[in-house]
């Protein structure tokens, strides 16, 4: 059932779907996050790793109730947006060698899949409190506050030290050879010297 299918006719039905699908974005990110903590080489940002896990541990019995409240089962329904957040991820991590540098990535992947999560989280407080759900609204703000402190906490190590050390690192200086190589390779190509 996709986002604009005709299985979808009603408010009710809106809500239930994208229930489902921030459970399956729950999930997966439930999935990614022990690769995540190893591949992170920083102390702090293992550490918030580790606190996400756990709590989107949380997260998902939280949904569970909240399935339970409007007598809904609980389940997924495939969510492309966060397969692709997490795909991206993944690719650009097996890319990157330098470890430090590497910590700027999984920090960023980690912020994209955290704003995803926050405008679900975000519609789905609005659309309960509509549906006069102030009890499923509640739940649901709880995580929402969550994943916006997570969000903040992410930045804050970033800026505070991983992006600096990520930007400090430079790639190894050509060798006189390797120069040499490179400056007839331009001219082959025909790209003039400087």
């Amino acid at each position: 059932m996709g986002w604009f299918s005709s299985d979808i006719d009603t408010f009710d039905e809106l809500f239930v779907h994208t229930l489902q699908d921030i459970y399956y974005a729950e999930h997966q990110i439930e999935k990614s996050l022990p690769d995540m903590i190893a591949k992170a080489s920083d102390a702090e940002l293992k550490k918030a790793f580790r606190m996400h896990l756990k709590q989107t541990k949380g997260q998902i019995k939280r949904l569970d109730r909240v399935f339970k409240m409007i007598k809904s089962i609980p389940q997924g329904t495939e969510c492309p947006a966060i397969d692709g957040i997490i795909e991206e991820a993944d690719e650009i991590a097996d890319e990157i060698e330098d470890k430090v540098v590497l910590n700027a990535a999984l920090i960023a992947a980690a912020q994209a899949i955290e704003h995803y999560e926050i405008t679900r989280y975000g519609t789905l407080v609005a659309w309960a409190k509509v549906l006069k759900r102030n009890d499923v609204a509640k739940i649901l703000n709880m995580t929402l506050k969550e994943e916006k402190a997570t969000d903040k906490k992410l930045g804050g190590i970033a800026k505070r030290k991983i992006n600096a050390k990520a930007a400090a690192r430079h790639l190894r200086k050509p060798s006189r050879g390797e120069k040499a190589e490179n400056a007839l390779l331009d001219v082959a190509a025909g790209i003039p010297a400087i």
